[in-house]
């Protein structure tokens, strides 16, 4: 073989291997606040694309039991999504929700439990524990998976999202109904700032 039939077949499976791998994205930053521009955390962020179908995300997640308190309090999860509720408490717990995109019932334990929960429709879903009724915890199912939660400082972070124009969602607990904002995705990172209205009060109460 010569030396110009191997580079030209070098060259080609260079050009297969770039043309199978996935586009990389760029990471968008939603800085959320309230109406009052207090930086707010606990602020669910997901972006839908305008155009073609969102691929398939990572399929596992884990909300686990500690100090009798939900961690995190809000999740955000692609469609069939299987998530974990490892107890990570020296007392056992009963974890259920009534929420229709997902009717589970995991009773008391300790551990994690053998089988994880599917969460396969979208939808808000609430969770309880019959033991501590003070426990609350969120989960959002979205059929994207550009998603993210706010921290402490109100930033959501979105990992390499592709370019192109997405409608930008954003949820919390203390707000009447999901916010939309239509925004376009370059090649570099970038910031977008959203103030919401809360007009709901933050049922979270500290138990014993």
């Amino acid at each position: 073989m010569t030396y110009d039939k191997i580079a030209a077949g070098v060259s080609a499976l260079v050009l297969t291997s770039l043309l199978s791998m996935p586009a990389l994205g760029a990471d968008v930053t939603v800085a959320v606040s309230d109406s009052q521009g207090v930086a707010l955390a606990d602020a669910a962020v997901y972006l839908q694309p305008l155009q073609g179908r969102a691929p398939k995300g990572g399929q596992k997640g884990s909300i686990e039991q500690v100090d009798k308190t939900f961690v995190p309090y809000v999740s955000v999860v692609q469609t069939g999504t299987a998530v974990s509720f490892p107890n990570k408490d020296t007392v056992r717990h009963h974890v259920y929700s009534f929420s229709a995109p997902k009717l589970f019932d995991l009773k008391l334990y300790s551990g994690t439990p053998s089988q994880p929960v599917v969460f396969d429709k979208p939808g808000l879903v609430a969770l309880g524990c019959n033991i501590h009724d003070w426990m609350l915890a969120y989960v959002l199912v979205v059929e994207t998976p550009w998603f993210a939660v706010s921290k402490d400082r109100g930033n959501a972070v979105v990992e390499n999202v592709p370019a192109g124009d997405y409608n930008m969602m954003i949820w919390h607990p203390r707000m009447k109904e999901e916010m939309m904002q239509q925004i376009k995705v370059g090649a570099a990172a970038q910031t977008v700032r959203a103030r919401v209205t809360l007009s709901k009060p933050d049922l979270r109460r500290q138990g014993g």
